[in-house]
């Protein structure tokens, strides 16, 4: 069985001889053409995995037949081969997305690599990253065993996510499934991590940046820029979804540095942006701004207030800056903030919430068809993609650069594909979220949960004197008894956030300048 079926067209095959007797002991099949016409009928009659085309002969130019080629079966590569070196010529060609361009004489090796790279690139790749993950797969294991630090941990996620990347490209899914329960033993052991040392980041002691801390230790750094700076807080944003948008904002910014901070618990929007804007921790909040903090059994919304707070922390921190505040929760509002952009040139600072990946995770678990889009990780990952590429966000980036504009990308918490069901039983005031509950008379399984039963300690507001908070662990997700295989069903796997997980807690923040 040959590797692959080529044409060859050229109108001086009977020279090209020794190259085609080359290809047929390295086990291809090559078919030999001398015209564009007899080639244009050739790959509508038989099924060939490649074209090598020769760009100057009489009748139909390469070119000629290249169009035509193109117009009836678009994804067939083919590799353009000519003795001129004109820059119109090669324009031409590689505008009608020609697999390669290579110039006469060609040696035996040039045509190969040329096979190899159009047609063996997924077969090579897929065996090279299987070597290397297989290889980095002991020392992450060997690894995992010594991460005592918030710094280790950080470095071990994003290794992890690398990988993962990595193998949701290659055709060996017992590979992505090694990955997947790498990850869950790393989860695991995280959780006992965060467990043993959460409360201590509210100490003297060594501590990594923190929701709270975020805007006054890595923002405030960056504000001196001449044509000010854009912050975009994206909701909802994990580190792996970050990393597949990145590759199209650099087309327009380049990276400066990248932070990699941790979110408050619990990991949810209310907590976590609102520790954000106000510079403070939930409880400090709820004293400091009775008007502003709202606690999870009280009526309204509870992140109504993000632009007073953020206005009360730059008091606080004494600057002397102009600032805007914007929140975009639906499409129109972002294509009004892309037509009005002009006027944001004079602000140093301008912050941007944008809603929709959380609106997009919520509706994975609210709408069966976003349910079926995103099925796992690695769908999740390209749905937040295509949105981003349509999205007024990505205007929004671009209109930025064009201004000079600094920017700062960040998210105030993750999420995790939730799997596994945990019993809960409280009273009829229990918070209402599925990785985390607070109230009082809290019933559960003590090895699923992080239990805080003075939530004080950790700066967390008390809803009643015998309130505690319990944060799920791994992919666990609260469900109560009553109706119960009904809610595990409609639950499980979806996306949710505000337990303990690498995923939901370890946050990026990418400082980027203008190209």
């Amino acid at each position: 069985m040959s590797l692959a079926k080529i044409l060859w067209v050229d109108d001086e095959i009977q020279n090209l001889k020794p190259h085609i007797l080359f290809l047929e002991k390295k086990n291809y099949e090559v078919k030999p053409c001398t015209n564009g016409a007899d080639a244009i009928q050739y790959v509508l009659e038989e099924n060939f995995d490649i074209v090598f085309l020769d760009e100057n002969m009489p009748g139909l130019s390469g070119l000629e037949t290249l169009t035509e080629i193109k117009a009836k079966l678009p994804n067939l590569p083919v590799i353009m081969i000519t003795k001129s070196e004109e820059e119109y010529i090669m324009e031409e060609a590689i505008g009608s997305k020609i697999a390669d361009y290579l110039i006469k004489p060609v040696n035996p090796n040039q045509i190969l690599l040329s096979l190899k790279k159009n047609l063996d690139t997924s077969r090579l790749v897929s065996q090279k990253t299987t070597s290397n993950y297989q290889q980095e797969f002991r020392k992450i294991t060997m690894d995992l065993g010594m991460v005592k630090t918030f710094e280790d941990w950080i470095e071990l996620y994003k290794r992890l996510l690398h990988w993962e990347i990595q193998l949701e490209s290659i055709s060996d899914p017992g590979m992505s499934e090694i990955l997947e329960s790498q990850k869950n033993e790393a989860n695991s052991l995280f959780f006992r991590f965060i467990k043993n040392n959460y409360a201590d980041w509210f100490g003297t002691g060594d501590k990594p940046i923190l929701s709270n801390t975020l805007f006054k230790e890595v923002i405030v750094p960056q504000l001196k820029h001449e044509n000010g700076t854009l912050l975009l807080v994206i909701d909802n944003l994990r580190y792996d979804q970050l990393r597949v948008l990145e590759p199209i904002i650099y087309e327009y910014y380049k990276k400066i540095e990248e932070i990699s901070y941790f979110s408050i618990l619990p990991t949810a929007t209310q907590y976590a942006r609102n520790a954000i804007f106000s510079g403070l921790m939930p409880l400090e909040m709820e004293k400091r701004y009775p008007n502003y903090w709202r606690n999870d059994t009280e009526e309204g919304g509870k992140n109504m207030f993000e632009k007073e707070f953020l206005q009360e922390q730059i008091k606080r921190l004494n600057l002397k800056i102009k600032h805007e505040f914007y929140k975009i929760i639906s499409v129109n509002d972002g294509k009004e903030l892309v037509q009005n952009f002009a006027k944001l040139k004079e602000n140093d600072l301008t912050v941007i919430v944008y809603n929709f990946v959380d609106m997009l995770s919520h509706s994975r678990t609210e709408m069966e068809m976003i349910k079926e889009l995103a099925s796992d990780d690695k769908a999740y990952r390209s749905l937040t993609l295509s949105w981003f590429k349509n999205s007024p966000l990505l205007e929004i980036i671009q209109k930025a650069k064009l201004d000079g504009m600094k920017l700062i990308i960040t998210t105030d918490h993750g999420t995790i594909n939730t799997k596994r069901p945990s019993k809960v039983i409280g009273d009829k005031n229990i918070s209402s979220n599925l990785r985390y509950k607070t109230g009082r008379s809290l019933s559960f399984n003590e090895k699923e949960v992080y239990e805080v039963k003075n939530p004080k300690d950790i700066f967390l507001p008390t809803i009643y004197m015998s309130s505690s908070y319990i944060f799920a662990k791994e992919d666990y997700f609260f469900a109560y008894p009553n109706n119960y295989n009904h809610f595990v069903n409609y639950y499980k796997n979806t996306y949710q956030h505000g337990g303990i997980s690498l995923e939901e807690m370890i946050i990026p923040c990418l400082i980027l300048e203008p190209k």
